[in-house]
């Protein structure tokens, strides 16, 4: 990591495989006998690492899968009274993996509808979760990185993290129709609109998006900090206070707002829009680098 310049440019990572097509940004394929999970329990608090770092923690199928279970434990072990969730390596999460989508076969609008439900419901999982999640953030939180974190209760980021959802740049939508409740309806449309994917950590915090800002190698300490401050009060209580918080919101309907926002996407995404039929002809033809090189070209070119 460049102290101070912020992450090092996407367009430089090489591509990957995929498990959920269409989302996120390329990445470098991994083969490891690692687990893709990695958990640590420090006192009253476990720490959940993704640990995809060569595939920038993209979210794969696995890693779904690992973090759905995390979750299942977390929730049964008494012991644990708050989960930090971060991102091994060089970045937090760079959103789904989406190599394969050039190549793959197109879906109909029910395999579509049948993978962006999922996708939904395993990320409202942690909406549903019964203890605090605070998202520990350095360097990239993107597109489904970015739903990952906005559906965690809390952030502490790092000076270098950037955010931001660029799945309309190439004609796809957003998975986890969050931003509109965490940032509210005019700035989750500017930003969702231009599909901007370069906020800053200052700007984060400026607009809602993060809790708190600290130096990177301040990171690890100020999050853990903030995580064992919470698991000092009662367990239940806590659970109660997320509970009747996160009521305010399903009373004024997010849950059957982002069931709707399924439904929406997967219009989206059978339309097949010139913006991604083009995405999938260049990646085919000189690769997943010249794509993203095409993709951000119309917008880094006016700055």
């Amino acid at each position: 990591m460049r102290a101070g310049r912020g992450p090092e440019p996407l367009a430089s990572i090489p591509a990957s495989r995929p498990t959920i097509q269409g989302r996120g940004i390329p990445v470098s394929q991994e083969v490891t006998a690692e687990p893709v999970l990695l958990t640590e329990d420090i006192g009253p608090v476990r720490r959940l690492t993704m640990n995809r770092p060569k595939a920038l923690n993209a979210l794969s199928g696995e890693l779904i899968g690992a973090l759905s279970r995390a979750l299942d434990a977390a929730a049964a072990d008494p012991s644990v009274r708050v989960v930090i969730l971060k991102g091994a390596g060089r970045a937090f999460c760079a959103g789904y993996d989406l190599n394969e989508d050039a190549g793959a076969e197109k879906k109909d609008s029910v395999g579509w509808h049948e993978e962006l439900k999922h996708s939904t419901d395993e990320m409202m999982k942690f909406f549903d979760f019964s203890k605090p999640v605070i998202a520990q953030v350095h360097s990239y939180c993107l597109a489904g990185g970015c739903d990952l974190m906005m559906i965690c209760d809390l952030t502490v980021c790092s000076e270098d993290a950037r955010f931001g959802e660029p799945e309309i740049r190439f004609g796809s939508g957003v998975v986890t129709m969050v931003m509109p409740w965490v940032l509210g309806v005019r700035k989750a449309k500017e930003l969702l609109f231009t599909g901007e994917d370069r906020i800053d950590a200052a700007e984060a915090l400026r607009i809602g998006l993060v809790n708190k800002v600290v130096p990177t190698e301040e990171l690890e300490g100020a999050t853990l900090a903030l995580a064992e401050e919470i698991a000092k009060n009662d367990p239940f209580a806590v659970s109660m206070q997320k509970k009747a918080i996160n009521k305010a919101w399903e009373a004024a309907g997010f849950r059957e707002a982002i069931d709707a926002n399924v439904a929406i996407d997967t219009m989206i995404e059978v339309a097949d829009l010139p913006e991604r039929e083009e995405f999938r002809a260049i990646t085919l033809a000189q690769g997943l680098k010249k794509a993203i090189e095409w993709r951000d070209a119309r917008f880094r070119e006016s700055r």
